[in-house]
């Protein structure tokens, strides 16, 4: 009998292999930002957990045509689900359209929000990115901002957009953004040019961990003194917190941006199509001097 139930057992295991669901995330990471190796993680950790396989890729030239390139060399391996980032709809939208023309279920995350539904997707992970540039806005100006700058690492992409323009929209003025590149050589010098070159800015809004990280010292090189706020969290952002550098940075606990889609496509193709009823919300929220302790270990890690 004991052999009869280990053998039953070694049959089972190896159904459940076989019948494993296979994912496949392409992000638009070009390697360089802290950000999305802790995606990578809450998706693997979120595979790992339910017994899925799955395959990371991005492109490391940051092309938006490369990126599609990658979606569509996924889609062509017909997965059980596609994660996929969506900063530009229209370079990445045909793209994914045809994954889920072929019958992938497909779940945007991070950036594209409002293209989600037309490029065909199932549903949308990530925080709404004009309102957490609101928020920054509204608090920075409430700190005693007035004339700003907003640190674009990314200028195709559509959220980091909407973050500056909301930030803009709250404090009733202009956008006024420039394009750092996702250098931080770069980020640091284009920093320090336009403080230089406009000695009336008295704030900073960074999109981007590496950008709050490079604009602090672009702004102790200058010598200036501005309100610097910042996008998510790293170790440094954090260290820079906590000494009185950078007033706050928004949190959007981008590990559920991985986990969340993974675990919500594994229900889907188990339960006949069972799905959250709406997108998920992964932030935003504010980490300044009162919590950055208490979040500091998990900085990099898993937010």
């Amino acid at each position: 009998m004991k052999k009869l139930l280990l053998a039953a057992l070694a049959l089972t295991t190896v159904a459940s292999t076989a019948s494993a669901q296979r994912l496949v995330m392409v992000t638009h990471t070009q390697g360089t930002d802290p950000f999305w190796p802790v995606v990578e993680k809450g998706a693997k950790d979120a595979a790992a957990a339910v017994g899925a396989d799955l395959e990371y890729n991005f492109a490391p030239s940051g092309d938006m045509s490369d990126m599609a390139a990658l979606i569509e060399a996924g889609a062509a391996t017909s997965p059980d689900g596609m994660i996929v980032s969506l900063p530009d709809a229209d370079a990445l939208g045909g793209a994914i359209r045809a994954a889920a023309d072929a019958g992938i279920p497909v779940i945007t995350i991070n950036s594209g929000l409002e293209s989600s539904k037309a490029v065909g997707a199932i549903m949308h992970v990530g925080q709404p990115e004009y309102d957490a540039g609101v928020g920054a806005g509204d608090r920075a100006m409430a700190e005693g901002a007035t004339n700003a700058l907003c640190l674009n690492q990314e200028a195709f992409n559509t959220a980091l957009v909407d973050r500056c323009t909301g930030y803009f929209d709250a404090m009733g003025k202009e956008l006024n953004m420039i394009d750092v590149s996702n250098d931080v050589a770069q980020i640091e010098t284009r920093t320090a040019a336009a403080l230089q070159a406009d000695p009336s800015l008295d704030a900073l809004l960074a999109v981007g961990p590496h950008v709050c990280e490079a604009a602090a010292k672009a702004v102790a090189a200058v010598g200036a003194s501005v309100h610097l706020s910042c996008f998510d969290l790293t170790p440094g952002v954090i260290s820079l917190i906590n000494d009185g550098t950078v007033a706050f940075t928004i949190d959007q606990q981008q590990r559920l941006q991985g986990y969340m889609p993974v675990i919500a496509l594994h229900l889907y193709n188990a339960n006949a199509g069972m799905l959250p009823g709406g997108n998920i919300n992964s932030g935003p929220g504010f980490v300044d001097a009162g919590n950055a302790s208490a979040v500091a270990e998990q900085a990099g890690v898993n937010r």
